[in-house]
């Protein structure tokens, strides 16, 4: 079930909507798009939150809770500066690539969610890494993690590929450092 809240309204607001998205950074490599979320991507980020994959951070919700999420995450782009993008290729949306800095985050987080359709062909890589030469080449960052929880394999794998290492334990959440003073430390 839907909510009315997941559809666009129109007229002044929705143009202010686009206007405000326009004003994000829209990070390009050689075949993705990372851009500004619109609601109209929600219900792929649900598809996520609220399966199992989203056990791997605090799931799965309901569709009420994942566009509690979802909204918020979105929100920090005006409050911080930084938030999440949605991962866009040949058109589609492949899921989300997050530079984040939620209650219980001790330090700026790197973030990553994946449809099921879009793994194994290095698309996680390939919008992570950009993300990551954002936070650091762009927003000056000196320090980035991810808060992986230890079961989810994939996501330490994509860590470790990015050059992170592990770097103790946040509650139940391995921290995986991406280095100081940007990727080439």
């Amino acid at each position: 079930m839907s909510f009315a809240c997941e559809t666009p309204r129109p007229g002044a607001a929705a143009l202010f909507a686009l206007q405000l998205q326009g004003q994000l950074p829209l990070l390009v490599t050689e075949r993705l798009l990372l851009r500004a979320p619109k609601v109209e991507d929600f219900d792929a980020f649900a598809r996520i939150a609220c399966s199992d994959r989203g056990r791997y951070f605090g799931g799965p919700m309901t569709r009420e809770d994942a566009w509690g999420d979802f909204t918020q995450m979105t929100a920090t782009w005006l409050l911080h500066g930084h938030g999440i993008w949605t991962i866009g290729r040949a058109g589609d949306i492949a899921g989300f690539v997050l530079l984040g800095f939620e209650p219980g985050d001790l330090e700026p987080e790197l973030g990553f969610l994946l449809l099921p359709e879009a793994e194994g062909d290095s698309i996680a890589f390939e919008a992570a890494t950009a993300a990551r030469d954002h936070a650091f080449d762009t927003l000056g960052w000196t320090t980035l993690v991810s808060y992986i929880d230890p079961a989810n394999t994939r996501a330490r794998h994509l860590a470790t590929r990015l050059g992170a290492v592990q770097d103790g334990m946040v509650e139940n959440a391995q921290v995986w450092r991406y280095g100081t003073g940007g990727p080439s430390a």
